[in-house]
């Protein structure tokens, strides 16, 4: 984990140098009428959704080839478990930095710079000759990703009017959900035809695409460069406060994993003080104190990922190895959740311009909640038809959740923070993606060990996806509070 320690704290450094020194090296440029001058919207809404496709149609596809990846560098299971935490712990560290960047140096800048990074990282991954060769690239990839993800939103919001808002926040989401849906399914389908390196391939091109569309048809905005800041030293106490919790919850149940974690506490402590006293902090923890809306939301969203993130990690090595299925047919009933996300997105989005979003996320978490409960009765024979029931049902918790808790988190701040709410939502998500494949992890590795999931440990395995299942259960129904006790969201004043 060298790599990762190296590679991301090393980032934190170079962007905040630039921060720091950029506003007096940079012309000022005059701004228009608005944040952003642009020709034409539906420009912008395509970059930003193709953008938003990249990376959940990589996890996903990558999932399915999980086992394969196992077998060709013989990884233990809580190393392979890395290929997926490692990239969602170095998005986590850098979005809020990069967030305070690319309101700095405008948000379509830091895209460009952040999907070059993503789609070369992703040809290179194709040529890993090692795991932790793989593990290293996975890390630069969560650098790229982390770029695209903070400043897709806000450069929606930004050009898009409050009464679109929810409406335009739908598609975005529903690319998110299109990726998921057709990752296990391609995703399936090129590791059975040609080896799982080729999923690599598929996103390249894909992030070849983006660019062409970024570079030729969308201008940066003109940004007045000013005396903002990025904290580095609170940047770096963030960075190893998250790599000793996570990394320690990879190395359970040894000592130096709980040592780990433990330092965790008082470095997370020692974060939010810093947070709230410095001129520029980093992250805004004074938002939270005053904002219900905003703390609520972001905490219910953090509990939705914490609580779903790691459905699909733990059935697709249910389906592969308990169940015997190739990775194409696993794929393909893993598409059926996505699916109905994605059908269903654009719609919620929508009905959240109109109707109060708390109450269509509390909704949406009350079926994430049903959705994993049912997954608890898995067993060895459990039929295709059952699977089916839990997905769809997860899937309609994930669409009235996602896209109406998204649009309350942006209502709820002023034009001027949106950069900070992007970057705040973009958090959470990883955040809480994190901790689930952290559950995940730290079960696997209390019953099975550092053993490769074979026969013998099967029932053990089947034992730790009822046990993560209950616990993901357990957080969604205390997310159903967090949802609906966050107050109204007054959209016409936006």
């Amino acid at each position: 984990m060298i790599y990762f320690f190296l590679g991301s704290v090393f980032n934190i450094i170079i962007f905040g140098y630039l921060t720091n020194r950029g506003y007096r090296n940079n012309k000022i440029l005059e701004s228009g009428s608005d944040q952003y001058k642009m020709k034409n919207k539906k420009i912008v809404l395509i970059v930003a959704t193709v953008g938003s496709f990249l990376t959940p149609f990589m996890v996903s596809s990558l999932n399915i080839a999980l086992p394969d990846i196992q077998a060709e560098y013989a990884a233990d299971a809580v190393l392979l478990s890395w290929v997926v935490t490692s990239f969602l712990l170095a998005n986590a560290i850098l979005l809020v930095p990069i967030g305070k960047v690319a309101d700095i140096y405008g948000h379509i800048r830091i895209y460009r710079l952040g999907i070059i990074i993503f789609t070369l990282v992703s040809f290179a991954s194709m040529f890993a000759p090692t795991i932790q060769f793989l593990l290293f690239l996975r890390v630069l990839q969560g650098i790229g990703c982390s770029m695209i993800f903070t400043t897709g939103i806000p450069i929606l919001t930004s050009a898009f009017s409050p009464q679109e808002r929810g409406k335009v926040l739908g598609f975005n989401v529903s690319a998110v959900y299109i990726g998921l849906s057709l990752g296990p399914f391609l995703g399936g389908i090129f590791t059975h035809a040609f080896g799982w390196r080729s999923i690599f391939l598929i996103v390249a091109l894909i992030g070849i695409i983006d660019c062409f569309l970024v570079f030729s048809l969308l201008q940066p905005e003109h940004t007045k460069i000013n005396n903002k800041k990025i904290d580095i030293i609170g940047s770096i106490i963030y960075a190893l406060t998250l790599f000793a919790i996570v990394y320690g919850s990879s190395l359970l149940p040894q000592v130096i994993g709980i040592i780990l974690m433990l330092c965790g506490i008082p470095g997370f402590i020692l974060f939010v003080k810093r947070q709230l006293t410095v001129s520029n902090p980093v992250f805004e923890i004074r938002l939270f104190r005053n904002n219900r809306v905003f703390a609520f939301s972001n905490t219910a969203a953090l509990i939705n990922y914490a609580a779903t993130n790691a459905v699909t990690f733990l059935l697709s090595l249910y389906l592969q190895y308990i169940k015997g299925l190739t990775p194409q047919q696993a794929g393909t009933i893993l598409i059926i959740q996505p699916i109905i996300m994605a059908v269903l997105s654009p719609y919620t989005g929508r009905l959240s311009d109109r109707l109060e979003p708390a109450k269509l996320s509390s909704l949406g978490m009350f079926f994430s909640a049903l959705g994993l409960f049912i997954l608890t009765f898995l067993g060895g024979n459990t039929s295709n038809v059952f699977i089916y029931c839990a997905l769809v049902v997860l899937g309609l918790g994930f669409s009235f959740f996602s896209a109406p808790n998204t649009n309350a988190i942006m209502s709820s701040v002023e034009k001027s923070n949106y950069g900070l709410a992007s970057a705040t939502v973009a958090t959470m998500r990883v955040l809480g993606q994190m901790m689930s494949m952290a559950v995940a992890t730290v079960i696997i590795s209390l019953l099975i060990g550092k053993n490769q999931i074979t026969p013998e440990y099967y029932p053990l395995f089947l034992k730790s996806i009822h046990i993560s299942f209950m616990i993901f259960t357990v957080l969604c129904a205390v997310g159903i509070f967090f949802s609906y006790s966050r107050g109204k969201v007054h959209l016409e004043n936006n």
